[in-house]
């Protein structure tokens, strides 16, 4: 293969299109671009499963295609993988368009930069777990006691230790699917492509594989596309969502985007369901222009601020707002007589991040009666939350109102 340009989007896909017919390329030109797919299929009797996709993937990055059946998802990432190939349109692997790929650069790639899991685990069942997931290394020569060596690895990272030995059909479900992860990891891909990969298993053991697959991506930082038709695992496992519907993509966003802002009727069916508090960040909710007094000021004089702003306590800021702790009116009374300087009295509360997520200051909210502070990674205070900003976000998921 040749020598390739990394770039810092891996998958980069381009007007994408997949036409199921006889003369897909005639389709393609003739057809009139603002027609539905039922149109299509009844003008032409061809079927548009992938209609003029644009999307990147970030490097690290898990990208949820989700959407219900039929809708296209499973298509767009065969031709992702080149399983089929695009009617037309660029998928550009680290700048590299697979589309014109010659079957052995094709070979290639799938060796040593992309691996994909099925929803159908497709075990060799002749062979123990320990031979399945050492089967792609297999096949790229590494001598055989190398390849057990780093299958055994690998199988330990996936929680299968003990099992090496074993056959495939004495394993359960769940197990097999890890055994299937399993062998995916082993050649240690640049990219990973998911094609519903839990949607066979038990409610609880599909719950069970997605924590295992955010424990892996965690510690692999692998670039991953994920196909599901669960909004709820979608929103899950994903750090973008692409919703898609008749080949097409209706909105790709952040899970608290597509949550807090679904662009129509269909999107937001899927979405007015969720429990908001465990999708949605603080960041959504902080107010910030917040109550703040600076650490040289008086007692008196931030008595005089919680007056003013009707407020039960404020946040005491050294210099460029960097966080010193919370100053309760009790404190300041206390202060008041001697003049103190609020710095000396303050108490460090506990902060939240504004990435963290609504449910986790729910516990927080019940123990203080004022605002909680919210600071970034240099604890410089960004503003705060308070209770009732909380109970309109849980309000919101228990209506369906934002």
């Amino acid at each position: 293969m040749n020598e390739e340009k990394q770039q810092d989007s891996p998958i980069v896909c381009k007007g994408v299109w997949k036409i199921f017919g006889p003369n897909p390329d005639k389709v393609l030109q003739e057809v009139d671009p603002a027609l539905s797919r039922a149109e299509v299929q009844e003008q032409t009797g061809h079927v548009i499963a992938v209609k003029n996709i644009s999307f990147k993937v970030e490097r690290g990055e898990t990208f949820v295609v989700m959407g219900l059946s039929g809708s296209g998802k499973s298509t767009l990432v065969r031709c992702i993988s080149r399983l089929i190939a695009p009617t037309r349109g660029e998928i550009l692997v680290d700048g590299i368009d697979t589309v014109t790929m010659s079957d052995k650069e094709l070979i290639e790639l799938r060796r040593h930069k992309m691996s994909m899991v099925f929803q159908h685990f497709g075990l060799l069942p002749h062979r123990s777990v320990v031979e399945n997931i050492a089967y792609g290394l297999e096949v790229r020569g590494m001598p055989r006691e190398e390849r057990l060596s780093k299958a055994s690895e690998v199988l330990e990272s996936v929680g299968l230790s003990g099992w090496g030995d074993n056959f495939p059909r004495e394993l359960s479900g769940g197990m097999q699917q890890r055994v299937g992860l399993a062998r995916a990891l082993a050649v240690d891909p640049e990219i990973m492509l998911f094609d519903e990969p839990f949607s066979a298993l038990d409610p609880l053991i599909r719950r069970e594989m997605q924590d295992e697959l955010l424990r892996l991506q965690s510690m692999v930082r692998k670039t991953m596309v994920f196909i599901t038709h669960d909004f709820l695992e979608a929103i899950k496992m994903g750090d973008h969502i692409a919703i898609m519907k008749d080949g097409e993509f209706v909105q790709i966003g952040t899970p608290e985007e597509i949550v807090a802002n679904p662009v129509d009727d269909y999107v937001r069916d899927f979405s007015e369901d969720v429990p908001r508090h465990k999708v949605l960040t603080v960041n959504s909710i902080v107010m910030r222009d917040c109550c703040k007094c600076d650490e040289k000021a008086t007692a008196s004089a931030a008595l005089e601020l919680m007056d003013k702003h009707s407020v039960p306590a404020v946040c005491i800021v050294g210099p460029n707002d960097r966080y010193q702790g919370t100053l309760t009116r009790e404190a300041a009374l206390a202060g008041a007589a001697s003049e103190s300087l609020v710095g000396g009295l303050a108490s460090m509360d506990a902060t939240v991040a504004p990435d963290a997520l609504i449910e986790t200051l729910i516990a927080r909210a019940a123990r203080v009666a004022h605002p909680i502070p919210v600071v970034d990674a240099d604890e410089t205070l960004i503003g705060t939350v308070d209770h009732h900003s909380i109970l309109l976000a849980i309000e919101g998921i228990q209506t369906g109102q934002d």
